[in-house]
């Protein structure tokens, strides 16, 4: 392969890969990867003297998101050059002074102050146009919404998520699939989250990294002057130490040491000249500031055998390979397991069990393959699953292969219908974690729904347990003997039916008023005529209750269930037939959810995107320039501030 071939080849791949980790919060190649081939384009690129289009070389950042409003930066967010060499970092500093500070690993938000308080947050998008998430930038829990300087104050800083907020956050999401993979991917996504609630959730920090602007203040030339201002300010400034060129090597030792333990995601450091006049004056390359740049760690790599691939199978079918290694020394610890993510990334190393392979720790944290120096690829991809031994499947979503176990009764797939089972919105017991029933049903207190009302039996035993007592034991009856008292549509989505949420349970159970003798002996085709079922839920429904076991569960819980008497007239239903679209952030609702299931409760439908059939499009920036708004004004149908719509279709119903 030439030249110009091979740097097509990794234009393609470096970009697919930035799409992926900047605009879709995933990850399908490693950091150490990444920049193994950005450094192989910049070499060919430098020998060649071709750079080609689209080249992440000359790229800064990726394209925002539709749905937030979008506006351009005063000037373009450039990103850093780079370097792993101390010697090089000395070497750029040359005889100046210079801050060397953390390169926090999140999201890049500019902030405007106009009279003290907080105006404007926008994110770094592509550099060029940003995302405006002011409204969440507000629930930051370390930003200053009023400060005391008065002019037009305009910051540069990181959004980040600490990892034991991260650690607390993937905690409460049931499924691991689900879990985000890192804190860089939950701060991106609770930043520009479209409803603010959610963001004030997520426990997002602001470090402050560059002042742009405060018209009127004497840095006396000094860019930690400025830091020390921002402080004065209230803002938290991103750590950093005054360096030279001679105090260079045990400043980075400094940081390097602290990283370990350091509570905030960091991939490397920045050197910032101090001297404000000098560092414009270098001015800047086409990517480049030359006033900074940034000191990425040289990962310790060391050389192992792999052992064995152990595949690990989940609640939800997934089954995940996890590389096991003779144990290295890395970074001051031990390590012998590596996650590989998928089989897509099993392939691409060309694994097989005695292969020489190099490990690392990404962002000094967390175990990787960096490369496989044998490539046999003899590794074979398990046929039966760990825990069933039923066949497995590999399932192609987009450009990623994953493992699968497709039996619905595999052991593993248990733990989450039990955790859907005592959710909120399906029999909502209060106290069973998942933690909680992992442990019961390790101990044998659980195999059908209905034992859940039995807990009694094991009381004592119980009270023995770890993070358990006489009180809690008590409380945790207590909320189960509250759950017997429920609805049909919750007792039916509790059952985890394949596509039935608890807004189409609750369709169900409207259409046919809670009868479910009716319901059970309903055809496909007599389901799918309802308005919002249509052929893919009735299908699930009534193969879900051919199932002689699922019938005779369903029968068990409703000897230990009431269900609450429910009213339905047509008068209840004043939006049937109607179409509506929502998009943006909301106010009265918690999330769009809400709405949604307030609007089908009265009958309506909720589509996701505009036709001449939508009623009208809910959305309280009407005046914004998104797809949608268009869509609508090109159609002639009505857009609606949220308010507006529940003031003309929401009149006398309750706000949740």
């Amino acid at each position: 392969m030439n030249d110009i071939d091979r740097m097509k080849e990794l234009v393609t791949q470096l970009n697919e890969a930035a799409r992926a980790y900047y605009a879709e919060d995933r990850e399908i190649m490693s950091n150490f990867e990444y920049d193994r081939l950005y450094d192989e384009l910049a070499a060919l690129e430098k020998r060649t003297g071709l750079v080609l289009a689209n080249s992440p070389t000359q790229a800064v950042g990726y394209e925002a998101v539709e749905e937030l409003p979008k506006e351009r930066h005063e000037s373009p967010m450039l990103s850093l050059g780079k370097t792993k060499s101390r010697e090089e970092l000395a070497s750029w500093l040359g005889d100046q002074r210079g801050l060397l500070s953390w390169k926090l690993d999140g999201l890049t938000i500019v902030l405007t102050y106009r009279e003290g308080r907080l105006f404007k947050a926008v994110t770094r998008g592509n550099g060029e146009v940003g995302e405006v998430i002011t409204p969440n930038a507000r629930t930051f829990v370390n930003l200053p919404l009023q400060i005391p300087y008065q002019g037009e104050l305009v910051l540069r800083g990181e959004a980040v998520i600490t990892y034991a907020d991260f650690a607390r956050i993937n905690e409460q999401i049931p499924e691991a699939e689900a879990r985000y993979k890192n804190p860089r991917n939950l701060c991106s996504g609770s930043v520009r989250q479209l409803n603010s609630q959610i963001t004030a959730q997520r426990s997002v920090r602001f470090f402050a990294f560059a002042l742009v602007r405060a018209d009127g203040v004497d840095f006396e030339n000094s860019r930690e002057k400025q830091f020390l201002f921002l402080k004065n300010q209230g803002f938290e400034v991103v750590e950093y130490r005054a360096v030279t060129a001679q105090s260079m090597a045990e400043a980075v030792a400094w940081f390097e040491k602290k990283i370990t333990d350091y509570p905030v995601p960091s991939d490397g450091l920045v050197l910032l000249l101090d001297d404000i006049a000098y560092g414009e004056a270098l001015g800047r390359t086409a990517k480049f500031p030359r006033n900074a740049i940034a000191f990425k760690w040289a990962d310790e790599v060391a050389e192992t055998t792999l052992r064995q691939m152990e595949w690990s199978a989940s609640r939800t079918g997934l089954i995940n390979p996890v590389a096991v290694f003779d144990p290295v020394e890395l970074e001051g610890t031990t390590v012998s397991r590596a996650s590989v993510h998928n089989v897509s990334i099993v392939r691409e190393l060309k694994l097989g069990i005695g292969d020489r392979i190099t490990v690392y720790k990404a962002n000094m944290i967390i175990p990787q393959i960096a490369e496989n120096l044998t490539k046999s690829g003899s590794l074979e991809i398990p046929c039966t699953c760990p825990v069933c031994h039923g066949p497995t499947q590999i399932r192609q979503e987009n450009d990623t292969e994953t493992l699968i176990c497709p039996n619905p009764d595999c052991d593993a797939k248990k733990l989450k219908a039990f955790t859907l089972f005592v959710s909120r919105d399906a029999l909502n017991i209060d106290g069973l974690s998942e933690a909680t029933l992992e442990k019961f049903l390790a101990r044998g207190f659980l195999h059908t729904y209905a034992d859940l009302f039995h807990l009694d039996r094991h009381r004592e035993e119980i009270e023995q347990m770890d993070g358990f007592g006489e009180k809690s034991c008590q409380n945790l009856l207590a909320s189960v003997d509250r759950a017997r008292h429920t609805t049909l549509a919750r007792l039916i989505y509790s059952l985890g039916i394949p596509g039935i949420g608890i807004a189409n349970a609750r369709m169900l159970c409207r259409e046919y008023r809670n009868d479910l003798d009716r319901m059970l002996s309903a055809s496909a085709e007599e389901l799918a005529a309802i308005d919002g079922v249509g052929p893919v839920i009735a299908g699930a429904f009534e193969d879900f209750f051919a199932s002689d076991k699922n019938r005779r569960a369903l029968e068990a819980l409703l000897s230990e269930v009431e269900l609450e008497k429910e009213s339905f007239s047509e008068q209840e239903r004043p939006l049937s037939g109607q179409s509506f679209v929502i998009t943006g952030s909301l106010e009265h609702f918690e999330n769009r959810s809400a709405l949604k299931e307030a609007i089908e409760a009265l009958g309506g439908k909720v589509t996701g995107s505009v036709t001449g059939k939508t009623v009208c499009l809910i959305n309280n920036d009407s005046t914004s320039g998104s797809a949608k708004n268009k869509k609508a004004r090109e159609l002639g149908v009505e857009v609606l501030t949220e308010e507006a719509f529940m003031e003309r279709f929401l009149q006398g119903q309750k706000e949740k």
